[in-house]
């Protein structure tokens, strides 16, 4: 007896040591498991029990996800209200119509101020997806659940380029939300959107599916001062580039709905509400919601790196429709015809040249610039990406290897050859008679300017001399390489003298 008794409690004590030691592993090994897994593993424990068959019922799609959807406050110290996220007072009326949605008035003066938004729990230990515009520049987050149950939050990382951010709270067997596959959504399919706007408290509302693949131009309006989002350059191809690829949503959403959560009929999340065209600043029929494909990619990138890594093609392009395939003398009115290659860049090392028209994104139609961007934008250096192009009539497919920001910095992206060709006029040195006329030591006379150009549309007349491009000396073509460096924001800034010896100094956009 005394036996059995020693070999049970031998056995319990082993087996206790069997399971603090697969907690303690389990422990280490979850701290960096990506959300994909982490969902797994909550959802082989919780399973979902959801069914949209039959008669529309969305009793069951919102029970699983209101306890997971969260109220975040955020405080901001010496800061004025207008400056943080996209509210930066700047007169464009887009301000006014794309605006986020942040429950508390613009330009507010009191200190501190109290903004506030929703977030989505993706992992029971606390993982919570929301807006970057939510938590930029607080300081200090604090995260309320439907419960009323409160923690404080820790940013763990922030893309204003997809507007998604990734907050952090300490809790363990939280509520979560099952993230579902935001490439499966159907235009016409019904979605629940849920978060807390107008100050009120966990709010559920439906609708439809709109659209997808939406760009509004919002990020680009904030990132991109000369408006490169809305002029069809590739986004991909600038470092800190905006990518939007919205679902659009008649559900209800409001000011305090940022970062709430967009589900399907199933209760899993396809996408973060994110924006809304309005002219009031509240619900008018169009909401934006960012697919949740490319949140979890940017997700990972912060739990893993602790910043996006971000993949990019190599390219500029013009986004075709029928006015621009007219203009550009081409027969195909959709696709992406490419203005220029990134030397050294994947689209180059795969053959694509200046001229071809990229048709086909991993076998699928591109409509518009938004196919290209969210799926190269889920993609990291080193991931390959199958693009089919159309060059004198005959497609092929190639696989390009996207590469890192260092082949792509943000002006060198264009060659001096593509410059003169935006500037739109032809360069020649300055002669010494030129120099001692204006006093001058450097310069490039411009001639020929072309109708259509960026000289010709700021009304610089033939003859006038650009002295220096963004404060650096330009003797000859080759030396605009050197100047692209020091250009911010993608503005390339020219001084210079006119043929009547007046001087000039203006700032041009690096794009169309």
């Amino acid at each position: 007896m005394k036996k059995i008794g020693v070999t049970l409690l031998t056995a319990f004590i082993g087996g206790a040591v069997a399971i603090g030691g697969y907690k303690l592993v389990e422990t280490k090994y979850a701290e960096k498991m990506s959300i994909d897994e982490k969902q797994k593993v909550y959802f082989t424990n919780n399973p979902l029990n959801v069914s949209s068959a039959g008669q529309v019922d969305f009793v069951q799609a919102a029970a699983a996800v209101t306890p997971a959807v969260v109220h975040i406050q955020t405080t901001y110290g010496n800061t004025n209200a207008s400056n943080r996220g996209r509210n930066g007072g700047s007169g464009d009326p887009f301000d006014d119509m794309f605006r986020d949605f942040f429950g508390s008035p613009r330009n507010m003066q009191r200190m501190p101020q109290v903004a506030s938004g929703s977030g989505v729990i993706v992992s029971d230990d606390g993982y919570i997806v929301t807006n970057n515009h939510v938590v930029e520049n607080a300081s200090k987050i604090e995260v309320i659940l439907p419960d009323n149950r409160s923690f404080e939050g820790k940013v763990i990382g922030r893309d204003p380029n997809t507007d998604l951010a990734l907050v952090k709270v300490t809790g363990s067997n939280l509520p979560v939300v099952k993230i579902g596959n935001s490439d499966n959504v159907q235009i016409g399919e019904w979605v629940l959107a849920v978060g807390y706007p107008l100050t009120l408290n966990s709010t559920v509302t439906a609708g439809i599916v709109s659209a997808k693949g939406r760009s509004i131009g919002i990020l680009g309006e904030q990132n991109n001062p000369d408006n490169w989002s809305r002029q069809g350059e590739e986004p991909q191809q600038r470092v800190n580039s905006a990518i939007e690829a919205f679902i659009q949503t008649d559900a209800a959403i409001n000011p305090g709905n940022s970062g709430g959560a967009l589900v399907n009929a199933q209760g899993e999340l396809i996408g973060i509400n994110s924006a809304i065209a309005s002219k009031s600043g509240t619900y008018e029929g169009y909401g934006f919601a960012i697919p949740i494909n490319l949140a979890k990619k940017i997700m990972d990138d912060f739990i893993k790196f602790g910043s996006v890594k971000r993949g990019f093609v190599g390219v500029t392009f013009r986004e075709l429709n029928a006015s621009v395939a007219k203009e550009l003398g081409v027969k195909r009115i959709n696709g992406l015809y490419v203005n220029s290659v990134v030397p050294n860049g994947g689209a180059a090392a795969a053959g694509i040249k200046e001229g071809d028209i990229i048709t086909k994104v991993e076998g699928a139609n591109i409509m518009s610039s938004a196919d290209l961007q969210e799926r190269v934008g889920r993609l990291r250096p080193g991931d390959k990406v199958q693009l089919t192009y159309e060059r004198g009539g005959d497609d092929k497919t190639v696989n390009v290897t996207l590469k890192g920001e260092e082949t792509v910095k943000t002006a060198n992206n264009l060659s001096s050859k593509a410059v003169v060709d935006k500037l739109g006029a032809s360069f020649t040195p300055v002669t010494g008679a030129q120099k001692q006329r204006f006093g001058i030591n450097s310069g490039l006379v411009a001639s020929n300017i072309k109708p259509g150009g960026l000289l010709s549309d700021y009304e610089i007349p033939a003859g006038t001399i650009i002295t220096s491009m963004n404060g650096k000396p330009v003797n000859k073509v080759d030396d605009i390489n050197a100047a692209l460096g020091a250009s911010k924001n993608n503005m390339l800034r020219l001084d210079g003298i006119t043929p009547e010896g007046g001087k000039i100094m203006l700032t041009v956009p690096l794009s169309n």
